[in-house]
């Protein structure tokens, strides 16, 4: 995407708003379309993806707003129960094993997590 069609990031949450292992979905301009994306509060760090499997283009929220397994330790897709790292996105059980949600970079400026444009196709060869 030309720079002059880049999208400014975006205050998605405040410092302290998301309790660790908690999540909290968000809507970012994609491409002139309105995208659902979630944040993660995991190993006190921040992550977001678009809410979309790898696997198959659907939702992943079991219930509503909820993107981790019991234990807090997996994002897990409610339709086919593919497992992701919460840090890296990338699938280790289930369809699509080795592929990886799309990440949303964050940064963080003073108490407010922006969000900025996906990055698709990051992972490494």
């Amino acid at each position: 995407m030309p720079p002059s069609e880049t999208s400014p990031s975006v205050a998605v949450a405040l410092l302290g708003e998301i309790e660790p292992g908690e999540t909290k979905k968000f809507m970012l301009s994609v491409e002139g379309r309105e995208t659902e994306c979630f944040l993660v509060h995991y190993d006190d760090q921040y992550f977001a993806y678009i809410n979309r499997c790898a696997h198959v283009p659907m939702t992943m929220d079991w219930i509503d707003n909820q993107f981790l397994t019991e234990d807090g330790r997996y994002i897990l897709c409610a339709t086919h129960g593919a497992a992701f790292e919460p840090n890296t996105g990338e699938c280790i059980f289930g369809p699509p094993c080795g592929k990886f949600l799309v990440r949303v970079p964050l940064t963080i400026d003073g108490d407010r997590i922006l969000a900025g444009q996906p990055i698709e196709d990051e992972e490494l060869d």
